[in-house]
């Protein structure tokens, strides 16, 4: 059985909550992610009901985790669909919680205008069963034309006259390839960025903007650190990183971490959780839920005791800093 260190998520201690950046947002060190609770099999290559959704929600709603992340894309539409349904059954968005979501491009062309982020806008309104939205990021922009974020009346303009109308309090930007957000971070005042899946026990890539957004005040928030699955479950029982099947590569240092996690008596996902809780520039870690019971399993794993000697022996598997996607050809370059 595993040790625990004493604290909470209301207390002092390493479970305290942060500020969210400059935007004065007091937000818990883990954010329960959504994508998932919008039904996506094709990307998790497992189904979850409405009602185990429902049921996850409402645990994360009465929970210590006041931070919930979501998106217009998530299941198209279904994730804030169902968190919706939750806040309508509780009279609104709970004081003390912050809700966030993300703002899209049509999926199926990729287009990225003012009209289009408009429309992502007022169904994530209704949807979700409220007047305004406390936290909104441009999402995926590596996938768009640059005119349709930047230029004339484009995505981000419409954001910002948004936010200057007081239906969006605060804008951030959330994507995947390193370049892209940081190119993006350089055309506007977004408060807060997200990436997945590049900053986790077997990769780094995303330290240079996590240095550049910190710097900046910026609030830092990192998705995916259990690389989608693999850092969580394993090889064997999830053998997935960043959506898609691990390379041989990826099998090899995530054996040597479980070899090493298994050797001080530490879950894999304890590690893999808190290596992204220990960072002094990241606010929140996103971390997805698909069943109730898992709200509080995450609390505790939070909490399981890491020697610093355990720390020095992961850090050494790998350096690996390489994009998840360095390859493949944007249309923003």
């Amino acid at each position: 059985m595993f040790s625990k260190r004493g604290g909470n998520l209301t207390e002092g201690g390493p479970l305290a909550k942060r500020l969210l950046g400059s935007t004065g947002l007091q937000v818990s060190p883990i954010c329960l992610g959504t994508s998932a609770l919008g039904d996506m099999p094709d990307t998790y290559k497992f189904s979850v009901s409405r009602e185990r959704a429902l049921s996850t929600i409402r645990a994360a709603l009465t929970s210590d985790i006041n931070f919930i992340d979501t998106a217009a894309s998530y299941g198209l539409g279904e994730s804030e669909r169902r968190i919706g349904a939750v806040l309508k059954e509780m009279g609104g968005i709970p004081d003390g919680y912050v809700v966030a979501t993300k703002a899209d491009r049509d999926l199926e062309t990729n287009e990225f205008s003012g009209s289009q982020t408009r429309k992502s806008v007022e169904q994530s309104l209704a949807l979700l069963g409220v007047d305004r939205l406390q936290l909104v990021y441009l999402h995926d922009p590596e996938y768009c034309d640059w005119d349709d974020l930047t230029g004339r009346g484009g995505a981000i303009e419409t954001l910002q006259a948004f936010k200057d109308d007081g239906v969006i309090e605060h804008l951030g930007l959330a994507g995947g390839p390193i370049d892209v957000m940081m190119r993006c971070l350089k055309e506007a005042d977004f408060e807060a960025i997200i990436s997945h899946n590049r900053y986790t026990l077997i990769n780094r890539a995303a330290d240079p903007l996590f240095d550049y957004a910190h710097s900046r005040g910026i609030a830092v928030v990192n998705a995916s650190p259990y690389g989608s699955g693999i850092l969580a479950k394993g090889v064997d029982e999830y053998p997935r990183y960043a959506y898609q099947d691990a390379s041989d590569e990826i099998v090899g240092m995530v054996r040597r971490i479980e070899g090493i996690c298994a050797a001080y008596g530490v879950p894999l996902a304890a590690a893999s959780l808190q290596f992204s809780l220990r960072d002094s520039r990241i606010s929140s870690t996103i971390v997805g839920a698909t069943r109730p019971e898992r709200i509080q399993q995450n609390i505790d794993l939070a909490q399981v005791d890491v020697p610093d000697e355990m720390w020095v022996e992961l850090d050494a598997v790998s350096d690996w800093t390489e994009d998840p996607e360095a390859h493949r050809d944007y249309k923003l370059r």
